[in-house]
């Protein structure tokens, strides 16, 4: 008898132990389903209740306590796109409103360097390639993802990654910025037809990308580079990207047009709407817009919803500045991720340790040129600044001569450094004006 009973509770304790490991096994899967698990969950919803009471105020925050409470170091420097999907905005709440005003220099997060990732980003198969994807100089070579997420699209944006990005000033980030507005427009976004932005040129048999990319510098006058910058595969441009009557120094192929929204209107404007009709109606021109802030997301609200803009651009409709030949499958948004890769791997400024830091961003030009890098085999850069940019107008379309002007917005002194060190790195070639025998074609 005693034997049945012992055998009967050994039983019962068995099948209550399997029952509790197959609980604990399903509630292992829920927590991965998490997009940024469980454990970050919780150290998030730790850090809002840490914090709220300071923000709601706008107070000074103990840099110390939010770092220390919000830890995402466990995940590595990657994040994988396509866990994105599945979320649980039940549990989770956008964090309370970030402030620049709250720090007197750039704050520096334990997750500064967690990026969204694109596992299906291009592969390179060019062989004689000496760009960043190949590159053997040590510091370019540690910076360098090729996996980097490029493009911001619906499906990338939900409430756990808001609250990792919230953290970012603009364009880095949505420091400031309210969930429900920017989720609204970002959701707008499809998703590119083409998530490589150039491909390889049928005539290219050793499978290389050759790209151009073209600023407006002055040093461009009377340089006659024109025919050599239209032989590549590809051009990109920036800004007011002006081509007509200028053809021998600067081409007139554009195949990348990078922009913000208020760079393309101020350049539609400024030129007469003439050049830049082209560009926009140019079927083989591909734009890539730069979200800069939250006018460029109220600009995209209106382009993408056929309607007046709101904000900055109120009473303006983006779609009617492309005259009909608006292609969603050639526009372009930039990542937050990529821009602060960019801000964080290759151009972090003494500037983010003043207290103008917010104001410090690398221009548009400079993320065109690390956009083409991430894209193209074989880069060579023109009208870009230089060590002797004093020599040289500030634009190559200028009439009179007129002086370059160091923003505070920017960091010049920098950007020479950085072209320049590419330039010496092999993985670009820079024009550096006639007299340079490095920007001989070979």
């Amino acid at each position: 008898m005693a034997s049945k009973t012992l055998a009967l509770i050994s039983l019962i304790l068995t099948c209550c132990v399997l029952f509790y490991a197959f609980l604990w096994i399903n509630l292992l899967e829920n927590l991965k389903s998490f997009s940024l698990g469980f454990k970050d969950v919780v150290r998030a919803e730790f850090l809002w209740r840490e914090i709220h009471q300071h923000i709601d105020d706008r107070a000074p925050i103990n840099q110390s306590v939010i770092t220390s409470a919000l830890n995402f170091s466990s995940l590595g420097d990657t994040i994988d796109a396509k866990n994105l999907t599945i979320e649980r905005e039940d549990k989770i709440t956008p964090i309370p409103i970030l402030y620049k005003t709250n720090f007197t220099k750039l704050p520096v997060w334990d997750f500064e360097d967690v990026y969204l990732q694109d596992h299906d980003a291009r592969k390179p198969i060019c062989s004689d390639s000496k760009s960043i994807h190949n590159t053997k100089d040590p510091k370019f070579k540690e910076a360098f993802l090729p996996n980097i997420q490029l493009w911001l699209y619906r499906g990338l944006l939900n409430i756990t990654e808001w609250n990792r990005l919230a953290h970012f000033n603009n364009p880095f980030g949505f420091m400031e910025y309210k969930y429900d507005e920017i989720r609204a427009t970002v959701d707008l976004i499809p998703k590119p037809k083409f998530l490589k932005l150039l491909p390889v040129p049928e005539s290219a048999k050793d499978g290389c990308i050759r790209c151009a990319v073209v600023g407006l510098s002055g040093i461009l006058n009377n340089s006659k580079m024109g025919k050599e910058i239209d032989s590549h595969d590809y051009v990109f441009r920036v800004n007011g990207a002006l081509t007509q009557g200028y053809e021998e120094d600067v081409g007139n192929k554009t195949s990348v047009y990078v922009h913000t929204a208020f760079s393309l209107y101020s350049s539609l404007h400024k030129f007469k709407k003439v050049d830049h009709q082209r560009l926009l109606q140019n079927e083989n021109t591909k734009h890539v817009m730069i979200p800069e802030g939250l006018r460029d997301f109220e600009w995209l609200q209106g382009l993408l919803q056929r309607k007046e803009a709101t904000g900055h651009f109120k009473g303006v409709r983006p779609l009617e500045l492309f005259k009909g030949h608006f292609n969603e499958s050639r526009f372009y948004v930039l990542h937050p991720d990529f821009l602060r890769y960019i801000r964080y791997r290759f151009m972090l400024s003494e500037q983010t340790q003043r207290k103008v830091w917010a104001l410090y961003r690398p221009t548009n030009g400079a993320f065109a040129l690390f956009l083409a890098l991430h894209t193209c085999d074989i880069v060579d850069v023109y009208g870009y600044i230089t060590e002797d940019h004093k020599k040289y107008s500030n634009y190559y379309y200028e009439k009179l001569k007129s002086r370059v002007i160091f923003y505070i917005n920017h960091d010049y002194g920098l950007e020479i450094k950085t072209w320049k060190n590419l330039h010496d790195a092999g993985i670009l070639k820079l024009y550096q004006g006639k007299g340079d025998l490095n920007n001989t074609k070979t």
